[in-house]
């Protein structure tokens, strides 16, 4: 029998803490194929911020329910599902609307059972980041264990993930940072070098790695940033861009373009999920992250965890700059 439970809901897009209201949602009988979830954890990630805002390349029908991944616990299946039982830490598929206290899917969605022994605070954060991490250092640039890479916002939650990655599959890293005192963030992730980004990062680097030839540069920021990082590759280096800190768009001299031959590649994990993937290539990458987080090998930090009915302080804290991990909802806690 259906009943009714709370979820964050947004009938407009604005200011995020604005448009967000916690409402009373009826969940549906449980049907052929389906599968009911308990959403134990979900992260605010920074596209969920702009959707909230109306500025995200895809947005939603309104209104909606926010949140795109998290980790909950089966508590019913349908008839005809075998891949999942009552009991099981899942994967909620994406786009399932995770800031909510239940979540209804359908059973061929669901990819990952966690393994048992995982934290789901950290396994809630699977879906987006540690993929996109491995899209950034597995499909742009041939690497081999040895090799060097650098990327700039270092400190965030792709960096992170980047920096351990890399550690797991052997690569150097050079993480290019906003402001000083985050040498010992670098390091605990399993980073190499740390450095403060700036016009002449070509030649700290250089000397940071004893002139190592970098294949492949990791861009979040965008704007002047880009060309840093040009500065720092060698002649037919790539770099992946994921996103725009800076507002601004990607800066690159033409003559990196023609003389150096650097180039440029865009990295969105939705694409890779919908058009370059199939169902086992997706299952194999998520169930090799789900085990190195499992592990502890990958982790991200969190600042801060919120009950639902907290939503509105809960997305005011995710938009602060300056936080040293992230926000997240936990949406059967009452606390």
């Amino acid at each position: 029998m259906s009943e009714m439970k709370k979820a964050v809901q947004f009938a407009e897009t604005g200011n995020p803490p604005d448009v967000v209201e916690v409402v009373n949602m009826e969940t549906a009988d449980v049907g052929p194929g389906d599968v009911l979830i308990d959403v134990e954890a979900a992260a605010i990630n920074p596209s969920h911020l702009l959707t909230l805002s109306g500025a995200y390349g895809v947005q939603p029908d309104l209104p909606a329910v926010p949140g795109a991944e998290g980790a909950g616990i089966v508590t019913a299946v349908g008839d005809g599902v075998t891949n999942v039982k009552p009991g099981d830490r899942v994967m909620i598929p994406p786009y399932s609307g995770t800031w909510r206290q239940q979540v209804m899917v359908k059973a061929e969605n669901v990819l990952v059972v966690f393994p048992e022994h995982g934290d789901p605070i950290q396994l809630a954060m699977l879906m987006a980041n540690p993929p996109t991490a491995w899209l950034l250092l597995k499909t742009v640039v041939d690497l081999e264990p040895g090799d060097w890479v650098i990327q700039n916002a270092g400190n965030s939650a792709v960096g992170q993930y980047v920096m351990q990655l890399a550690k797991i599959y052997g690569f150097k890293t050079v993480n290019v940072m906003r402001r000083e005192g985050l040498d010992e963030l670098v390091s605990k992730s399993g980073g190499d070098v740390c450095v403060v980004d700036g016009p002449d990062l070509g030649d700290r680097v250089k000397e940071a790695t004893g002139g190592a030839d970098i294949k492949l540069a990791i861009d979040a920021v965008a704007g002047e940033s880009t060309q840093h990082l040009a500065d720092c590759l060698a002649d037919g280096g790539e770099i992946a861009n994921y996103g725009l800190l800076s507002k601004k768009p990607c800066q690159l001299w033409p003559d990196d373009i023609i003389f150096r031959e650097i180039g440029i590649t865009g990295v969105w994990l939705t694409l890779w999920l919908r058009k370059y993937s199939t169902v086992e290539e997706r299952k194999a990458v998520y169930d090799e992250l789900a085990g190195f987080i499992a592990d502890g090998r990958m982790h991200a930090e969190v600042e801060a965890t919120y009950p639902l009915a907290d939503i509105k302080q809960a997305v005011a804290h995710a938009m602060e700059g300056g936080r040293s991990g992230k926000v997240i909802i936990l949406p059967n806690d009452a606390a």
